[in-house]
């Protein structure tokens, strides 16, 4: 007889050799404090170096973790989904890697998990916040990028980009396979689809810890998620995601 899952994580995984101990770390721990059954599924995106082996090598340690390794990189957005698709679960969270959203956190998603569709992790709603405060000009940057995400495509998310959201398994069903983006800003458009769809959407807010080795870019990534903000209006203009 199958294993009923009550949730189940989807960690993308890209060079994360160095930091995908602690997430796995953290749901083994908090496995350990609960009775419901985790799916864990690390989604290897075709990374060089040895996050699948780390990964493989876990698998002992923490009940029902499962390992895609594939070898081409196809970008997060495609790696998410891939997850996505293939998670068994009542409900299904997607994290990142480096647990900058503490894994227990989840409690506080879990909470209205019932009452709405998708429930999102946020750093700029009422009760979430930065562990450490960031500088002046990347908070009035963050926010007048916010703002024109929300103008073009989400209005009304505060956070579209934090990496812990919780769905449930209907809802990220629908959602994910009629996204198109496999790489940047795919936040943005998952959050769009689920409104268009008309799945209810929570935003709760968590503690953020800034990782301080991330790639981001805020003014070139900034422009891009513009970009494919605008992408995704004309989109559902044209009936895209129908």
């Amino acid at each position: 007889m199958p294993k009923e899952y009550y949730l189940s994580v989807i960690i993308p995984s890209y060079k994360e050799e160095k930091r995908l101990l602690k997430s796995l770390a953290a749901i083994k721990k908090y496995q350990s404090e609960h009775d419901f059954l985790i799916e864990t599924i690390v989604v290897v995106d075709g990374s060089p170096d040895k996050t699948a082996e780390i990964a493989q090598q876990y698998q002992s340690a923490l009940p029902n973790l499962k390992v895609i390794d594939r070898e081409k990189n196809m970008g997060k957005g495609y790696t998410v989904k891939e997850g996505m698709l293939q998670a068994s679960g009542k409900f299904i969270l997607f994290t990142d890697a480096d647990n900058s959203t503490p894994f227990e956190q989840v409690d506080k998603l879990l909470k209205y998990i019932e009452m709405y569709e998708v429930v999102i992790g946020s750093r700029y709603c009422k009760g979430g916040k930065l562990a450490h405060p960031q500088p002046f000009s990347r908070i009035v940057g963050g926010r007048v990028l916010n703002a024109i995400i929300q103008l073009l495509a989400v209005r009304g998310i505060k956070d579209t980009q934090c990496g812990f959201k919780l769905f449930q398994r209907k809802a990220a069903q629908e959602i994910y396979k009629r996204e198109t983006f496999d790489r940047f800003s795919f936040d943005i458009e998952v959050l769009a689809i689920a409104r268009k769809l008309g799945f209810r959407t929570k935003e709760v807010g968590i503690t953020w810890y800034d990782d301080p080795h991330s790639t981001v870019n805020p003014i070139k990534d900034g422009l891009r998620m513009i970009k494919d903000s605008w992408q995704v209006r004309k989109n559902i203009t044209v009936g895209k995601y129908k």
